[in-house]
């Protein structure tokens, strides 16, 4: 038998810390989308479903900071990957479950950490990790804070593989393929230019055929 969604329970983390190499290393949760920065999306997608937000990054902290909300980088240095991001908002929640969300993935769905927790609770899993009806989606997920020894040990031995991590733990997979523009994410600047565009049109006016006499 599931609960309902405990937000007071849940920290989430947008997840800011990589090289973004493909978009010629520019921080992405910078990067300009229709005048705002990317991460900007993601704060006010996320910051309601949740009690408290953090925000993974490893560069631009200053900027960062400024949106008000506490910044950690990586605990264990050398760009390790999504990972190493999770492991420091761990360290850092004072909740039982965190949610992870990246930087560049603007239009995160309203129901996202009450869909996760639901399929956690369910499952009695350590772990809820969306699935868009054709791949998992590892970055969005759902997780037990008290992972956070286990998953700092697994970095102590070089493992980086996010799926290989969870492969060791009860994981609960969520069927988003209705919510498919959660994971429309921006690797290179072809690709923000391509989501901006979508974005216009998802939220233009639609005029009918029909005149009005």
């Amino acid at each position: 038998m599931s609960r309902a969604p405990a937000h007071s329970e849940v920290t989430g983390v947008i997840l800011a810390g990589g090289q973004a190499r493909r978009m010629g290393g520019e921080d992405k949760g910078l990067v300009a989308l229709g005048g705002r920065a990317m991460i900007e999306y993601a704060i006010d997608a996320l910051r309601p479903q949740v009690d408290a937000l953090l925000i993974n990054a490893n560069r631009n902290t200053g900027h960062y900071q400024r949106y008000g909300y506490p910044v950690l980088p990586d605990l264990q240095g050398g760009y390790c990957g999504p990972l190493a991001g999770m492991a420091s908002a761990m360290a850092a929640a004072a909740t039982a479950y965190l949610v992870t969300v990246p930087c560049d993935s603007p239009r995160l769905c309203q129901d996202l950490v009450a869909r996760l927790d639901a399929a956690l609770q369910a499952e009695g899993a350590e772990i809820a990790v969306a699935h868009d009806g054709e791949r998992l989606q590892p970055v969005f997920a759902l997780m037990q804070t008290a992972l956070y020894e286990d998953l700092t040990a697994w970095l102590a031995r070089g493992e980086r593989k996010i799926d290989r991590w969870y492969a060791e733990h009860r994981v609960a997979v969520v069927d988003f393929r209705d919510r498919l523009e959660t994971f429309e994410n921006v690797n290179t600047p072809e690709e923000r230019d391509a989501l901006w565009r979508r974005m216009r049109a998802s939220h233009a006016p639609h005029h009918t055929a029909q005149q009005t006499r």
